[in-house]
């Protein structure tokens, strides 16, 4: 999206534009301050009024980032919760306060800015340049008008501005910092002393009485959840397109009557001269200055490029000349293309109005279109073909294959011999699964598919379930081959994993109450008449912490270090409990200074989110906010 490299600035921005960062709708900023009025509203902020219309963008759009960032762990309905869907109308309830905020205030984008960020952005320049082409084409193909893309656009850049003024105003004082780097650089000298349950492994003795105990205290963890094997036939419209042919006849015929669809469009390249004209420029002005561009140029037509880099307005091509490379129709504003269209290859235009200013136009080449030949695109077009044929198989199919297993549900077979399918035999199914689990079953993998197949209808009656659309043109219909209740494993099939843990969990207390002892008669003795196989010494900080647990680190950066050496002890993964002797403390010798800058950088925006949180907290009180909580449970159910 061409909106990320813009929402892609400061950093300190871009922080606090992720507390609110919903999408604006296409109404501009006047619609915000002002009552919308129609519709039952989900909340007011002062007169300014959000509606259904603009919550439900929001969350549609909340809902698609929340699906690309979990993959195939997005589950719709464990979202759906009525915390989330207050979550997402409190940001637009932020959102508003913020706009009304900078409209009162009078703060707006200006236009100079709006060209500014929008020449910059990555995607709508060619060899380093704006292009206007592809900035055409980039609105295009996300369904926007440029007038939508900026009014959204300096919506954005006028929330940033205000953003910006609250969180630039945080300031951490070099004290403080130097403080902060201190505590972080600081590295102290350990040796470790590993206590761990293998060691304690063979004094450990388990009676039968304590397993059979945990046995029946925890019958829970040995459970064999509800599962069943299934048949099942899948009817897809890529499995009805292998058995659909088409003749040469019939290639030859489709080529013929669609010839235009296999042309390649005609191009023109031109170069520009604009001159702007917004609401605060004066037209005659800029006119004039269009004009007496022309005249020159009528005198000196060499002198094009020389003009373009001395005058045109247009940042992208005014470099290169006023150079806007190759385009074809549709991608110009209609004035532009229009006149390019009708010029001479050297030609150059008069003065042409459009909603951008005054151009004048050099045509500077032209590509005719090309017809691409029957040999060229046979084989996209008998793939093009069969897909629609099976297409319209498969609608007419799909509609007898839901029919049939529903009317015929005590077998598969009708189905099988209607549709010439085969029956697929799945392993076993477990009645829940994790998104990921789900994932793993193919096909299968679809709740509506295990709900259907765990319902009485199938378990009971032993019926077919519905015809179940898995995937786009996918349809499945299964029934229950096998079926095993929930059950426990009995305790003979797991006595073995018990005894294995107890002794394990004992095996831990017995290495923790052994560390503990050593450690008490370390700090009793100061370490000076106790025997210990201390490991080499290694030094330790904050930031480089070698790879030691954090319950470690935590410890030996608590530990008192008025007199060395000290001692502490920390129990870390698999029941291991660990001593440490730190003989040394210091600072390192050289400061890292890129490390002193980013702590600053970090802590300043620490200090910047209190301060916009309180900005945020002190227009909450500021402005009368009503939640229609009914409207939003009904959203809900």
């Amino acid at each position: 999206m061409i909106f990320d490299a813009v929402r892609n600035n400061k950093r300190v921005v871009q922080v606090f534009l992720a507390l609110i960062t919903l999408p604006f709708a296409f109404w501009g900023v006047d619609s915000y301050v002002r009552d919308s009025g129609a519709g039952t509203d989900l909340a007011s902020v002062g007169d300014s009024k959000i509606t259904m219309q603009q919550f439900d963008q929001a969350w549609r759009v909340q809902q698609d980032r929340l699906r690309q960032a979990l993959g195939a762990n997005f589950d719709a309905a464990a979202v759906n919760t009525p915390e989330a869907r207050l979550a997402v109308l409190n940001a637009l309830v932020d959102q508003r306060l913020l706009l009304l905020e900078a409209s009162k205030g009078r703060l707006v984008a200006s236009n100079d800015q709006l060209r500014d960020v929008i020449s910059k952005i990555p995607a709508l320049q060619e060899d380093g340049q704006f292009s206007m082409a592809r900035y055409q084409a980039a609105l295009a193909a996300q369904g926007m008008s440029q007038p939508q893309f900026e009014a959204q656009l300096r919506q954005d850049l006028t929330l940033q501005q205000l953003v910006a003024a609250i969180g630039d105003t945080a300031i951490v004082a070099s004290g403080t910092s130097e403080e902060m780097l201190r505590i972080q650089s600081e590295e102290r000298q350990v040796a470790e002393l590993r206590f761990t349950p293998e060691q304690f492994a063979g004094q450990v003795k388990i009676d039968a009485a304590a397993l059979e105990k945990y046995y029946e205290e925890n019958k829970q963890r040995f459970e064999i959840p509800e599962q069943a094997k299934a048949d099942y036939v899948v009817l897809s419209l890529e499995a009805l397109m292998d058995k659909v042919t088409v003749s040469d006849g019939e290639v030859s015929a489709w080529y013929d009557g669609h010839k235009d669809r296999y042309q390649t469009a005609e191009e023109r390249r031109a170069s520009h001269i604009l001159i702007l004209v917004d609401a605060n420029q004066d037209e005659g002005k800029a006119k004039a200055k269009a004009d007496g561009i022309l005249r020159e140029l009528q005198e000196s037509p060499g002198k094009f490029a020389e003009l373009a880099k001395q005058h045109s307005q247009d940042p992208g091509s005014a470099q290169k000349g006023g150079d806007l490379g190759f385009f074809g129709r549709g991608m110009m504003v209609k004035p532009f293309e229009e006149t390019v269209f009708k010029l001479q290859e050297g030609e150059i235009s008069g003065v042409v109005r459009s909603e951008f200013g005054f151009h004048i136009i050099q045509l500077t080449g032209s590509k005719a279109g090309a017809q691409r030949e029957l040999a060229d695109v046979r084989a996209e077009l008998e793939d093009e073909l069969k897909r629609q044929a099976a297409s319209r198989q498969f609608a007419e199919a799909a509609e007898a294959f839901s029919n049939t297993v529903y009317e015929q549900p005590d077998s598969l077979q009708p189905v099988v011999e209607k549709f010439d399918l085969k029956v697929q035999h799945s392993g076993w199914l477990p009645r829940d699964s994790s998104p990921p689990a789900l994932a793993a079953l193919g096909e299968l993998g679809n709740q509506k598919v295990l709900t259907a197949l765990f319902s009485a209808d199938s378990l009971k009656n032993k019926r077919n379930t519905e015809a179940i659309e898995v995937a786009p043109n996918v349809l499945l219909s299964a029934r229950v081959a096998e079926y095993q209740a929930a059950s426990s494993r009995p305790f003979a099939e797991v006595r073995g994993d018990i005894e294995a843990a107890l002794k394990a969990q004992e095996a831990a207390v017995l290495a923790r109450q052994a560390g503990e002892a050593k450690l008490s008669a370390l700090l009793q003795q100061g370490g000076t008449e106790v025997k210990a196989d201390w490991s080499p010494v290694k030094s330790v900080s904050r930031v480089d912490r070698q790879q030691l647990p954090v319950a470690a680190l935590q410890a030996i950066f608590r530990a008192n270090v008025q007199k060395l050496p000290a001692y502490v002890g920390a129990e870390v993964a698999g029941g291991t409990y660990v001593l440490y002797q730190i003989s040394k403390v210091g600072q390192p010798a050289v400061v890292d200074e890129k490390r002193r800058e980013a702590l600053q950088r970090e802590y300043s925006t620490v200090l910047g989110q209190e301060d916009f949180a309180a900005y945020l907290s002190g227009l909450r009180s500021r402005y009368k906010i009503d939640i229609n909580k009914s409207a939003l449970d009904s959203k809900q159910r």
